[in-house]
């Protein structure tokens, strides 16, 4: 299994999970009502998917099987929170089952994956609990079983045909979860675990169909049935503290961990193997949990976590609400020299010349672009070396833009009032750290960079590195390609001439300011060539030019 097409399907298949988890992330947050209400395991389903799909981009692997061996490992290394780890165990079992497959037999082998993956799931849940992601989990790997009955003959086609069953029983099985538990039935939510798993199922389908499944509706919150102080109605008081860590310990000792553990507490799941385990498990007794991991191996990365002061904070809040302890304290209650020094900025920059920009105006800089995507830890990493209890987040990527709101959401946990800006390129977040002022009230500078960033229109040029199909017409390798607002607009044949198109096609919808970003490989004299179009045909228009160094993108522009 080394073909390089596999692998390239494969991290396909991990953004594709990744964005979608992304996007839902505050959907899946909301529906979270079970075993504890705290409205994290959309957070916590991302950025354990993460670090699996981060895990696998560092290692560069160039074979399928060095892919999903670091990949397996990064997600137990990073699961986070009861589904966390249990989805770190469905994916660690299915690209372990990946691993031993017959490649000559596709369709058989990812049946066999999926339904391997939901018996390591339900093995690794000390109570099992229908009406979750087990659930569906079975549900996925029993049509996929199902489906061989009528597999077809193409071996390019068995994949698609089995993972097609897969996902829509799983959004069939998600539909039915408040029919099998009764706290979600009283919170008129389906599973939010659950949830999760039929969004990475939706991207294998995507991924090896080529179109995007109809996504399940999830119910959200029922009016007739609103929690109650922070637990769903008619839902017992649990265990006081969350506690997850890593453990060093010989196989055989798992089994005897999960019945020293069980009688502690509930939530617990055990999932690992070949001498490192990682454990979650809701408890009263935070000392007995950790004794007996000690008495079982070697814990580390110990993480405790106050359910009662999670749930207190979020059943305090409206929907949408910051938690009242990331509200804390608020550098709006102090003078404006007090507000100014603890006010964070944090910027992600795709160039050496954007990264001096961002922090000659005071930001915590995360360098980003092409091939090298900031990660959430990257992000939680800058908000706490700014120092600041408020820090506004300025993305400046589409893609970053989720990445940023789940670094947010953990930062707010810890007590950080966050704000991130949805700039999506980076000539927007230069207009709008242009704007920042910490004189101002933290949502009054928030409004004011959301508002610059929206009002700047962004555009590129840049050189395409493959044949297409673009929304402006084919491409050929070589080509110069127009982007204006994300989409393709122009193909070319020149650098100069491309540019000019897409700033008169900016500036035909208005604009007293263009501002021109020079790329790594970019001639010189592009920008100063463009500046000189401008000047000559829009006298009115000012123009500003930066070098950036950005890669792969000859020039970025932006027009406000």
């Amino acid at each position: 299994m080394t073909d390089p097409i596999e692998t390239a399907l494969f991290l396909r298949w991990c953004r594709l999970a990744l964005d979608g988890l992304g996007r839902a992330r505050e959907e899946i947050d909301t529906l979270n009502v079970y075993p504890v209400p705290d409205s994290d395991t959309g957070t916590n389903l991302y950025l354990t998917f993460e670090a699996a799909r981060n895990a696998a981009l560092e290692a560069d692997a160039t074979s399928l099987v060095d892919a999903l061996s670091v990949f397996a490992r990064g997600a137990l290394l990073g699961a986070r929170g009861n589904s966390g780890v249990i989805v770190s165990q469905l994916l660690r079992a299915g690209a372990q089952q990946l691993l031993r497959g017959n490649p000559l037999e596709p369709g058989r082998l990812l049946a066999d994956t999926l339904t391997l993956a939901a018996d390591a799931a339900y093995d690794a849940v000390a109570r099992p609990v229908e009406g979750t992601i087990l659930t569906v989990a079975r549900a996925a790997s029993d049509a996929a079983q199902a489906s061989l009955d009528d597999l077809p003959s193409e071996s390019g086609a068995q994949m698609a045909h089995v993972i097609r069953a897969a996902a829509a029983a799983a959004r069939t099985a998600l539909a039915h979860t408040p029919d099998q538990l009764e706290t979600l039935r009283l919170a008129g939510v389906v599973d939010a675990g659950g949830r999760g798993l039929c969004v990475i199922l939706d991207a294998a389908e995507e991924a090896l169909t080529g179109r995007r499944p109809p996504g399940a509706a999830a119910p959200g919150p029922d009016d007739r049935h609103e929690p109650v102080g922070g637990f769903a109605a008619g839902t017992e008081r649990g265990p006081s503290y969350e506690v997850m860590f890593l453990l060093d310990a010989d196989d055989t000792q798992a089994h005897s961990l999960k019945a020293a553990l069980a009688p502690l507490g509930d939530s617990l799941v055990v999932v690992g193997g070949d001498g490192l385990w990682h454990v979650h498990i809701h408890v009263d007794d935070i000392g007995a949990a950790i004794e007996a991991a000690i008495a079982a191996g070697r814990p580390h990365r110990v993480r405790v976590t106050s359910l009662d002061e999670q749930l207190a904070d979020r059943s305090s809040c409206k929907p949408g609400d910051i938690p009242p302890t990331a509200a804390r304290p608020s550098p709006d209650q102090v003078g404006n020299d007090a507000a100014a020094r603890r006010r964070g900025i944090v910027a992600v920059a795709a160039g050496e010349g954007l990264a001096a920009l961002f922090a000659d105006a005071g930001a915590e800089v995360v360098r980003s672009g092409p091939g090298r995507r900031c990660s959430t830890g990257g992000i939680i990493a800058a908000i706490g070396a700014t120092g600041s209890r408020a820090v506004i987040i300025l993305p400046n990527d589409s893609e970053t833009l989720l990445v940023a709101e789940a670094a947010a959401s953990v930062a707010r946990d810890s007590g950080v009032r966050v704000a991130v800006i949805p700039s999506r390129a980076q000539v927007q977040g230069l207009a709008a750290i242009a704007v920042h002022d910490a004189s101002r009230t933290f949502d009054d500078d928030v409004v004011q960079m959301t508002s610059a960033a929206g009002h700047a229109r962004h555009g590129a040029v840049t050189v395409a590195a493959r044949d297409a199909m673009t929304m402006a017409g084919p491409c050929r390798e070589g080509d110069i390609l127009g982007i204006v607002e994300s989409d393709f607009a122009v193909v070319g044949d020149d650098l100069l001439r491309t540019a000019i198109v897409v700033v008169d096609r900016m500036l035909d919808g208005g604009g007293e300011m263009v501002t021109l970003v020079s790329g790594a490989e970019a001639e010189p004299q592009l920008a100063l060539r463009v500046r000189a179009y401008v000047d000559a045909t829009r006298p009115s228009v000012d123009v500003v030019h930066y070098d950036g160094g950005q890669p792969r993108y000859a020039l970025l522009i932006g027009v406000e």
